[in-house]
């Protein structure tokens, strides 16, 4: 206990703890909008292709992050660097909130999809190196649970946004996103204490040219930008999906689809966490895809549509460590790698995690404006729109097969740097 007058000194562990707060805020600023899109159409008038440019900008925004946070941390330090972050979401999430109400819909929901791009980003390519920077052995368990939390951030905002319109309904919507800024809020404030330390003196880190002249780098950046698309193709589409496939409402395909994707997600992380130093990370990582892939199948095959929905969420088990295995493996094979490279390997995720969405999209709307009987002919289906996302959903299948056709690359390499794991 304190002694009277006593302040508590904070600890690495507490270093911790902010991490996952900043991953949990991650998963809010980044899905939160989502589950609005339906309100911004109902009441506020925003058009289809509205909501599209602002997926798109959010996109684009997160990539030139990606590009630009490595120097900014380099030269600021990762305390500044999240202090923008948590800055950028808090008042990204007020003014989701605000805005709307007070100047045009769209311009207010613009400038919001900007700033909580911002703060997603820097907080994507900074808590990862912050967390390979403490003491410790554990490095891939800890970055398996610090990648748990944003499932559990995900998790969190479904459920607090179905209870919140239960309660008070999609007329008081804007009050949801001002809420959840408590969260970078809390962040803020820890970042300003926590004790940080740095992953790699700047003068010791591998220069971006050198690493891109890695045979086995370019491979790790491959698997990140599977690992973003298979995650994404399942995740963005689950709902849709689930309301598709079984008629439910949109609660029902929220909790069937994306909660019941992030749930498992999230606990195959915490396991992960806790086992990932016994086995070895391009093992998981090539069982993984293999389950990914079977999953996958389970989904666009099975003629028995709660199979199919067991399919999305077996994906979420899946999928749940290729992103923090890969980033572990990445720092493992390059220890000197510093920012850099976290910035790099982040650019390469959400390269991925915008190409998978967009492919299942493209292939299913190709195959609904086809009417092809041939599609009828092999796939279980009632309707051109449950098919046709069928075989976009198969399309995305690609991604893990890749993800072990790399690995097995990265196995037979017999570089030097590729002799310790």
């Amino acid at each position: 206990k304190l002694k009277s007058g006593e302040k508590m000194k904070l600890s690495y562990k507490h270093t911790l703890y902010a991490c996952f707060s900043g991953y949990i805020c991650q998963a809010i600023v980044s899905n939160l909008p989502p589950l609005l899109f339906v309100i911004f159409q109902s009441h506020l008038g925003i058009t289809l292709e509205n909501i599209t440019f602002l997926i798109t900008l959010g996109f684009f925004i997160q990539i030139a992050i990606d590009i630009l946070a490595a120097r900014i941390v380099d030269r600021f330090g990762y305390r500044i660097s999240m202090t923008i972050a948590n800055i950028f979401c808090l008042f990204g999430l007020i003014s989701l909130g605000v805005l709307p109400y007070y100047i045009d819909p769209f311009t207010g929901l613009l400038f919001a999809t900007i700033l909580n791009a911002i703060g997603g980003g820097f907080q994507e390519v900074v808590v990862s190196p912050i967390v390979e920077a403490l003491p410790g052995d554990e490095k891939s368990g800890s970055m398996g649970i610090l990648h748990s939390f944003y499932c559990w951030g995900y998790v969190g905002i479904v459920l607090f946004s179905t209870i919140y319109f239960y309660i008070f309904g999609q007329n008081h919507w804007g009050w949801l996103p001002i809420i959840s800024g408590i969260v970078p809020l809390i962040n803020l404030f820890l970042f300003l204490k926590v004790p940080l330390r740095t992953l790699v003196d700047k003068d010791k880190q591998v220069p971006a040219k050198v690493l891109l002249l890695k045979k086995s780098f370019w491979i790790l950046i491959i698997l990140m930008i599977c690992s973003g698309a298979a995650e994404q193709a399942m995740s963005k589409w689950s709902s849709f999906f689930a309301e598709v496939g079984l008629g439910t409402s949109k609660t029902t395909g929220d909790l069937l689809g994306p909660f019941a994707f992030a749930l498992l997600m999230g606990i195959t992380r915490v396991i992960y966490g806790k086992k990932a130093k016994k086995y070895d990370l391009r093992l998981l990582i090539a069982c993984s895809g293999l389950l990914c892939i079977f999953s996958y199948l389970l989904v666009t095959l099975s003629p028995i549509p709660y199979i199919s929905l067991l399919g999305c969420a077996l994906t979420g088990l899946s999928i749940a460590i290729l992103w923090p295995a890969s980033i572990s493996l990445a720092s493992s094979l390059n220890p000197y790698g510093g920012n850099t490279m976290f910035g790099i390997l982040a650019l390469g995720g959400d390269i991925g995690c915008a190409i998978g969405p967009s492919m299942v999209g493209v292939v299913s709307n190709m195959v609904i404006n086809s009417n092809s009987s041939f599609v009828h002919a092999i796939l279980p289906g009632n309707n051109m729109t449950q098919l046709g996302l069928k075989v976009g959903l198969f399309s995305a299948i690609i991604f893990p097969v890749i993800i072990v056709i790399s690995i097995i690359i990265l196995r037979s390499f017999k570089e030097k740097e590729m002799l310790h794991n």
